[in-house]
Formats: structure tokens, sequence, C-alpha cells
């Protein structure tokens, strides 16, 4: 099966060209390298360096397309070359094909070559002078490294620089898309902190907006309507103020506003107020000590916060108890509501409220459990709750 070796790049047929044109110049004026009468001169005449010339022209096509084999072909020119009187240009095209085979080659002959060189310069210059014990022997040396070692070393050199620079741009490219991943991960956990925010700021407002209005428009009763707009009214406001404080949080610069503050756990009693107001029979116990770090104090006053907003849409009629108590290097939240058929109005639920509370003990690497469970207080009865372990420890805050 024939091998058919790749097409060559233009600028090699440029370099080709342009070599057997000056190659023929030099030849035209009688230009050579070595008189016709030296002992080294086997082919005398001016044809026979013509045929060096023609295939180390050829060769130059071969440069990068397929250096090793150029090379190997080139240098069994140079040395029928050198049986004739000689041509300059040979030598220097000589010169380009061993660049070129060190520069485009494999791996292998870039490291071998100049090696190969290296020894055949030294072998050239030691063992001529040892024989001849003259000092123009050592310039045969001179000629060995000046044809092979120089170019070789040339294109080890820039073959490194060329590695070097391809390093550099593609640890560049790997760092750009590093930077665009970390991007990416960062606006996603943005926009899922304020999905979280946004829902349970709101979501209680809103839950107890629906339920109340439907107890007004179903009832006929003033008194009973007149408190449920009463309700509705508070929760709007409410909810209008907490709306605020996230559009507030959107767009501060942090120029000359302060960011405001996130809910603490020393808010839970207002919270649980507001359960109540609500028609919530709510019961907290709450101990969680002191020096709580930030982030954790946020997510389990959310937890209690969006507990409290499930059961005001889904509970059935009995008490919410709500406790969070301090064991170790653990806040442990429970909350635990009435669970059966309900009487009267609901919201419908989206299921966001468990995805996001889920979210935040996960953040803090803790545990979140939620589901009905049997009641301990009465037989056969059930209760939901929620319950949620977030670590303390400062290591594992994420």
């Amino acid at each position: 099966m024939a091998v058919r070796l790749p097409r060559p790049r233009r600028f090699d047929v440029y370099a080709a060209s342009a070599g057997l044109l000056g190659g023929l110049l030099l030849w035209g004026i009688g230009l050579g390298v070595r008189p016709a009468d030296e002992p080294i001169v086997l082919f005398d005449g001016r044809w026979p360096l013509l045929v060096p010339l023609a295939v180390i022209a050829g060769c130059e096509l071969l440069r990068r397309a397929a250096p090793r084999t150029g090379l190997l072909i080139g240098t069994a020119a140079l040395i029928g070359d050198t049986l004739t009187q000689g041509s300059l240009v040979t030598v220097i095209m000589y010169t380009d094909l061993m660049y070129a085979a060190v520069l485009y080659g494999p791996p292998a002959s870039a490291r071998r070559i100049p090696w190969i060189t290296g020894l055949l310069t030294v072998a050239g210059t030691v063992v001529p002078f040892a024989l001849w014990r003259v000092p123009e022997a050592l310039l045969i040396g001179v000629a060995v490294g000046v044809v092979s070692f120089a170019p070789a070393s040339t294109g080890l050199i820039v073959r490194n620089h060329r590695e070097a620079a391809d390093a550099a741009l593609l640890r560049a490219e790997q760092t750009a898309l590093l930077a665009e991943m970390d991007r990416v991960q960062a606006v996603t956990a943005e926009r899922s902190r304020m999905a979280r925010e946004l829902h349970d700021m709101v979501a209680n407002h809103l839950s107890a907006i629906a339920i109340h209005s439907t107890a007004a428009l179903s009832l006929d009763d003033p008194a009973t309507t007149r408190q449920a707009l009463g309700v509705i009214r508070e929760n709007s406001v409410e909810g209008l103020a907490e709306m605020r404080r996230l559009i507030g949080i959107l767009r501060d610069t942090g120029e000359d506003t302060e960011p405001a503050a996130a809910p603490t756990l020393d808010g839970l009693g207002a919270l649980a107020d507001g359960a109540r107001a609500n028609g919530l029979d709510v019961t907290l116990e709450a101990a969680p000590g002191e020096g709580l770090p930030a982030p954790v104090e946020l997510a389990a006053y959310r937890i209690v916060q969006e507990s409290l907003t499930n059961a005001l849409k889904h509970a059935s009629q009995g008490t919410v108890r709500v406790e969070l108590t301090r064991h170790d290097d653990v806040l442990r939240v429970l909350v635990s509501s009435p669970y059966g058929d309900r009487e009267g109005p609901r919201a419908p639920g989206s299921g966001a409220g468990l995805v996001g509370m889920r979210e935040r003990a996960a953040l803090l690497h803790g545990t979140f459990e939620a589901g009905p469970v049997a009641d301990p207080r009465s037989t056969g009865g059930k209760i939901w709750t929620v319950r949620a372990i977030l670590p303390l420890t400062e290591g594992d805050l994420a």
C-alpha cells in the first residue's frame, strides 16, 4: 500500500524554489565550495553537483510535512555533495532541514537530534586533530557544528519557547474557563439565595391574606369579615415592608446606605405573635444560648418562619410547638403541628418552602427532615414535624 505524503505548505514551496534558483545561479557563474583538484572530490566537473542540489531542494518541500524523512534524504544528499565541488546553497538548505526536523518533528526527534549532532561535532573536532596533529584539523569540527549542531540547537530553543507559549495560553484559557464557571456558580447560588429570601419573607403574609380573604368571602358575618380585613391589612403592610427591605438589599450600592440587618433568633417572639394574630395556637420554647454564628441564626429563623407558614396553610386545629435547643456544637430546631384533614379555608402550596429549608440546612452541612409522625401526646393521632440540625462549629459553615 502506497504511503501518501502530506501536501507541502506554501512557504516550503517558496523556500525550495528559492533554494533551487539560488543554487542554479551559483552553478551558472561557476562558484563552488571546493576546487576540483581536492582529493575528496570524486566527481569533478560542474554537472554532478546539480544532483544533490535538486534532491535537497525537493527535501525542502518536506520540512514540515515529513521533517524526519526530509532530513534523512537531505543527509544523503549532503554526503553526495561533499564528493563534488559542492554548492553553498545545498549546505544552507541542509541547515534549514536540520532546524525544521527539530522544530516540527516528533518530541523524541527534537530531544535526540541535538545530542547526536553535538556528539558528531565533538567527534569531528577531536578525531581529525588526534590523527593529523595540525590546528587546521579543528576546522572540520567547526564545520560540522555550524552545519548540524547550531541549527539543531536553534530549533530546540525555538520549539521550547513555542511550547512554553502554548502552555501559557492553555493555562490562561483554563483560568478563564474556571473563572466563568465560578461566576456562573456564584450567580446561581445568589439567585437561589434571593429566591429563598423572597419566599420566606413574603409567603407567610400572602398565605394569611389568602386564608382570611377566603374566610371573609365565605362567612356572612360583619364582625368576622371586619376582623379578617384587619388581618389582611396588617399582613399586606408587613409584606410590603418585607418586599421593600428585599428590594433595598438588591439595590444597595454600598455608598451612603447600610444593608438591612438580617433577622436573628431574638425575633422569634415577634414571629410567634404574628402567627397567633393569624389564628395559630403557637407555643415557643427557645433556648439557643449565646454566640451563635449569624448564618445559623438566619437559617434557624427562616426554618421556623416557613414552618409556621406551612402550619397556617395546612395544619388542622391544635397547637403548633416550636422548640430550639442547643446540644454541644449543634442547634436543633423542631416544629410540630397537627396533621390531618383541615376544616375551613386553606392556601395552596407549591413545595418550594420545603426545598428552601432543606437547602438552608445543607448549606451549613446540617440535616433536615420533614413529614408526618405518630403523635406521642395522643393515641392514633399524627403530627407534622420539621426537624433541622445545624452545626455551630465554624469549619462546618458554608
